[in-house]
């Protein structure tokens, strides 16, 4: 039986996620269509402040950006060398990249953006009254998906044209959504679990699609986790049995195709597939790992220098 996936873990069950705006109880804009420029909260305010930094050889290098409890930590990658921390934010989440390196991070109501070994947001992305919890972009077309949940309300998917602008919205009977990805044809993968029981769901917004489709995955999960395109099938994390499975979708169906164990990880929440490595963020140790990929067992490398309870973790490729 999959274990209840707490939402308040992730800052999004009751008022929380917007306790910060306006609190419990407090009236709500209509969702309707809306609108997804900067707009002034206490969460953004809160992200405004703190001192930042960045090393000046960051920008020509890959850089492993990794969320904390209240500040991303940037680091050379594959190398690992602490190069970078952004400070002043609320509560960081998932995070994601483009090909041109920018970064993505959410952030309680917002979703952050940041260049490529930048200091400071170059844009930020609401929607009002919800939390953001994990973003994906689309190699295609450029656009950002990200996945925005309320309490026990179902949740969304935004979708936002070339990442920016207004979002079109997606929901699925009562599914909140936690993590999702592109596979390399532009179909959207996302996980998570219905609103009203304890049931892990996963489901598709195909390629020029007008609505997300349920897709049943022969594998019981126990905890959604990350999903991301390895280069072949479309892998899905179990945050709690701490594997990552490999899949082949076909319709309204994925098959397994192999398993990865996350040797020596507690609670890696969010990770990231490199080529021949994998780099989770594990929570419990504050620690992240890095894992050959896909034969996983034990960990081959680990960072712990200002990591302090880490969720989430993508890699931002320099320019060359």
């Amino acid at each position: 039986m999959m274990k209840t996936f707490d939402l308040s873990r992730y800052a999004l069950g009751g008022c929380v996620a917007v306790a910060m705006l306006a609190g419990c109880g407090g009236s709500q804009q209509p969702i309707g269509a809306p609108g997804a420029m900067p707009q002034t909260s206490a969460l953004a305010t809160h992200a405004d402040r703190g001192k930042s930094w960045m090393l000046p050889e960051a920008k020509a290098d890959d850089l492993l950006y990794i969320s904390n409890v209240y500040t991303v930590t940037v680091y050379s990658y594959p190398k690992g060398k602490h190069v970078g921390t952004l400070k002043g934010f609320y509560e960081p989440f998932g995070e994601c990249s483009d090909s041109a390196g920018n970064v993505f991070i959410a952030n309680g109501d917002t979703i952050l953006e940041y260049g490529h070994g930048g200091k400071k947001p170059i844009q930020t992305l609401t929607l009002s009254g919800y939390g953001s919890v994990s973003c994906a972009v689309d190699s295609t077309t450029g656009n950002l998906a990200v996945t925005w949940n309320k309490g026990s309300y179902p949740g969304y998917v935004a979708i936002y044209p070339d990442a920016s602008g207004s979002p079109a919205l997606y929901s699925i009977g009562y599914m909140q959504f936690i993590f999702c990805g592109y596979d390399p044809a532009g179909n959207l993968y996302v996980d998570g679990e219905a609103s009203n029981e304890n049931k892990f769901l996963f489901a598709e917004l195909p390629k020029g699609g007008s609505s997300l489709e349920n897709i049943t995955l022969n594998q019981s999960f126990e905890y959604a986790g990350a999903v991301q395109w390895d280069g072949k099938y479309v892998a899905v994390g179990d945050d709690e049995a701490q594997k990552i499975y490999q899949f082949t979708i076909s319709g309204s169906s994925g098959t397994l195709e192999g398993t990865t164990s996350l040797g020596d990880a507690d609670t890696v929440l969010q990770w990231v597939i490199n080529k021949k490595k994998v780099v989770g963020a594990d929570d419990i140790p504050s620690t992240v790992w890095y894992w050959n990929y896909p034969a996983g067992g034990p960990a081959v490398k680990s960072i712990t220098k200002e990591v302090f309870h880490p969720v989430g973790a993508t890699i931002s490729k320099a320019s060359k």
